[in-house]
């Protein structure tokens, strides 16, 4: 799963936090005064892959928003796990 405490605010607030966990790809990044995390199926970066397979939603730029972020992209891995195991094999 994937663990709020490798993920800083901070960050977020000065450059696009990227990672994966196990076929799922996600960013986290400032948008205004908010947060918007984007999943994908791996492979590919964020550059290169379609718009149509990218999910966002927002969260407020804060710590508490964090945890909710981070609460959202474990769930969307446990209801997805399909789709993210397809690109692993």
């Amino acid at each position: 799963m994937i663990d709020s405490a490798t993920i800083s605010v901070q960050y977020i607030k000065k450059d696009d936090f990227t990672g994966s966990y196990k076929g799922m790809r996600y960013r986290l990044s400032k948008a205004g005064d908010d947060m918007e995390v984007v999943i994908w199926p791996g492979p590919y970066n964020f550059i290169k892959t379609p718009e149509q397979k990218k999910q966002r939603k927002e969260f407020s730029l804060t710590i508490e928003g964090k945890e909710e972020a981070v609460r959202w992209l474990n769930e969307q891995y446990e209801v997805q796990k399909p789709l993210w195991d397809s690109v692993l094999n």
